[in-house]
């Protein structure tokens, strides 16, 4: 049986010709923000890639296919959709399989990416090891997708409502490279520094093109973790954003929210407590994500025999 796989006629086209293209999730559109907002944010970050000189494919799935680059029609459609199923390696085939409407992860988007031939992924951040996961067991499916999948992901780190040692623990225990990208400390998501060092650092799209390369000659499964940190014109420093993270982790606690309904309740609170500064530094470091991935992507595209 064939994988169940549809392109867009953009992304068919950029394969055909050996073109750079960099895949993006769809959590962030059905689960990270309010219509029109949410497409009118894709479409902000599609638009970097191609002026970028690389081809967006943001990832869905609808009527028993893996959507690998949307149409304008489509997007606006998931846009609006409601009840659309919140997608990681557990859920994606039963949602094929039934015909469902699902949003990918990170984790799914990896899978989907790489069974479409594409090795760059930018994002916001990646999941990670929840507070309080030493007794809740709460630990991301993007970790492991991480040590298993041969995709390069770009995020401004992991989300800073996580626990970030644990998360780069866990990381380093399933042997996927954090590359800090132009700088020492491994970024908080809103914030340029978490005050944590990351375990690697490169400074070009090239160098990290090439340790991608690097790693499939060796037969290393999995991918790399590039750590891009938000604009500093954009961040939302330590000590602002991080009471807003404390007080909508005792809220969450306080109401017995749990699993996947934890991280949209808490980006909503945050985006509430920081009268929405929070949504608009998310926004520029996805943009900004978005620009790296490109560069990366056309790396890749044009360095093949380095």
């Amino acid at each position: 049986m064939t994988v169940p796989l549809t392109f867009s006629d953009e992304v068919l086209q950029a394969h055909t010709e050996g073109r750079a293209i960099v895949a993006l999730e769809s959590t962030i559109i059905t689960h990270g923000m309010p219509w029109p907002q949410n497409v009118e944010t894709a479409r902000l970050v599609e638009a970097e890639i191609r002026k970028s000189g690389a081809i967006p494919a943001t990832i869905a799935v609808m009527a028993g296919f893996v959507h690998i680059g949307l149409s304008e029609a489509k997007l606006d459609f998931l846009g609006q959709s409601q009840g659309v199923m919140k997608l990681s390696r557990a859920d994606l085939a039963v949602c094929l399989a039934q015909g469902k409407i699902g949003a990918t992860t990170v984790a799914a988007t990896m899978i989907c990416a790489h069974l479409a031939g594409i090795s760059v992924f930018a994002t916001g951040g990646i999941g990670g090891v929840h507070r309080g996961a030493e007794r809740t067991f709460d630990v991301s499916a993007d970790l492991m997708e991480l040590a298993r999948t041969p995709v390069t992901v770009v995020a401004a780190g992991a989300k800073a409502i996580l626990d970030l040692p644990k998360t780069l623990e866990v990381l380093e225990t399933q042997g996927v490279p954090v590359i800090a990208f132009g700088q020492d400390d491994f970024p908080a998501f809103w914030s340029r520094s978490s005050g944590l060092k990351a375990p690697l650092r490169l400074d070009s799209a090239r160098e990290i093109a090439a340790a991608h390369r690097m790693r499939g000659r060796l037969g290393l499964p999995g991918g790399q973790l590039v750590a891009n940190p938000i604009p500093q014109d954009a961040e939302i420093g330590r000590a602002v954003i991080d009471p807003a993270i404390e007080q909508a982790l005792a809220e969450a606690a306080a109401r017995g929210i749990a699993a996947k309904a934890v991280t949209p309740f808490l980006l909503q609170r945050i985006f509430e407590l920081t009268d929405g500064r929070s949504l608009t530094a998310n926004i520029a470091l996805v943009l900004n994500n978005a620009r790296l991935g490109a560069a990366i992507a056309l790396a890749l595209a044009t360095d093949k025999d380095t």
